[in-house]
């Protein structure tokens, strides 16, 4: 069966929880979408939740100690670099939006790779960190839209996305599909030399 996880934020703690299968809502759903500075916190068992990518953006841990699967493939749909350096307000909002988003993700993926440095790979979960494989997914399209894209909700733009992320999925497939199960492809090292 799919495992699928969810994490929002606990408004009062600023701590994230993980929703799993059987505890995922309607309510769950909207409440890791929801965006701080848009819309007011849901409420779940009587406590107050948002997200939005702010801070599950997404939680990765999960998925390396509660699958047997080695391989983990991220869909990157913020551009991570940007070749312009921003120069007007709305550019540097659009890019700060960026950074905001990507920094929880930057940060997970620095601890995968120093557990995987660092992990004992002979058993338990130290062997499921070192044996992780990731992979990435990405388009630059993306990095042509601005912030305000993410609320842009109409049928053609949405369209254009979905044909972009199957062509991506496509390029991702050709280039990589036979290293899936085998090598990663996302060099994730790297990240522990920008530190």
């Amino acid at each position: 069966p799919i495992q699928l996880f969810v994490t929002a934020t606990r408004v009062r703690t600023g701590r994230g929880r993980i929703f799993r299968n059987a505890e995922i809502t309607a309510d769950v759903l909207l409440a890791s979408a929801c965006l701080p500075t848009m819309f007011r916190a849901i409420e779940i068992d009587g406590e107050p939740y948002w997200d939005g990518g702010y801070a599950g953006n997404p939680t990765i841990t999960p998925l390396v100690r509660e699958s047997d699967a080695h391989d983990t493939i991220l869909v990157q749909i913020n551009p991570t670099e940007r070749p312009e350096v921003p120069r007007t307000a709305a550019e540097i909002l659009n890019r700060l939006n960026e950074i905001s988003f990507n920094s929880p993700l930057m940060k997970e993926l620095r601890m995968i790779a120093l557990l995987r440095q660092a992990a004992d790979p002979g058993s338990g979960e130290g062997a499921r960190w070192a044996k992780m494989r990731t992979h990435r997914v990405k388009s630059d399209m993306l990095a042509k839209f601005g912030a305000s894209s993410k609320l842009n909700a109409e049928w053609e733009f949405v369209s254009l996305l979905r044909a972009e992320g199957r062509l991506a999925a496509d390029a991702f497939l050709r280039e990589h599909g036979a290293d899936v199960g085998r090598q990663s492809t996302a060099d994730l090292d790297v990240l522990l030399a920008e530190c």
